[in-house]
């Protein structure tokens, strides 16, 4: 069972997190997220699929990735884009010890300072998998905003055919949705059929794309 917007009760459960973007009266805003890059196969293509429609995205990127590919980030931001911190092994909260989380956290945003002008007061997380404890959301809440979704469209699954993950992502959005692909190799496939298709019909639809 895929669950594409997980119920408020259970966004509740974990303090600290932000599960939507902000919504101005008479506005559709639409808060895009790419997840796992970057990378120099994936994150291209949805560099020039954002600019095609003048949307503006964050990018949650896994720090090894950031120092293997440094220009690719670059071009994130030269591109308008935010980049964000997603740990620097892409590692698991359930499975990881407080101490070693922060750490991962700590590396990935000194990989991500180093590309930056001035660093973030408050720079944005978003834990793989969605999955963190309680003690490291009250660890981290101070130094960072802790960011989830409100829609996954489940891109990386190879089992979900491209046409049913594209018309469970378009029945679930709505003003203010931070929405999750990943510019990564296992959501290759469906992120190239999804992707393009996707913002084109939001874009029909009136929202517009902005950085959470």
């Amino acid at each position: 069972m895929r669950v594409h917007r997980l119920p408020e009760i259970m966004q509740r459960w974990l303090p600290h997190t932000e599960w939507r973007g902000p919504v101005r009266a008479g506005e559709k805003p639409l808060y895009l997220t790419f997840d796992d890059g970057p990378i120099p196969e994936e994150t291209p293509f949805v560099l020039e699929q954002l600019a095609r429609h003048n949307a503006r995205a964050t990018f949650f990127c896994v720090g090894d990735n950031i120092e293997k590919h440094p220009d690719i980030a670059r071009q994130v931001l030269a591109a308008g884009h935010r980049l964000a911190n997603h740990t620097f092994h892409h590692v698991s909260g359930w499975r990881t010890p407080l101490p070693q989380y922060l750490q991962e956290v700590a590396r990935c945003q000194q990989a991500l300072d180093a590309l930056l002008p001035q660093p973030e007061a408050r720079p944005l997380l978003r834990p793989p998998y969605g999955r963190l404890t309680r003690a490291q959301a009250a660890a981290l809440h101070s130094s960072h905003r802790l960011i989830m979704w409100d829609v996954l469209t489940y891109d990386y699954d190879a089992a979900y055919p491209p046409e049913t993950c594209l018309r469970a992502a378009l029945a679930h959005t709505r003003p203010g949705a931070i929405v999750v692909f990943h510019d990564s190799r296992k959501a290759r496939h469906n992120l190239r059929a999804v992707l393009p298709r996707y913002l084109a019909a939001c874009a029909e639809e009136g929202y517009s794309f902005e950085l959470l």
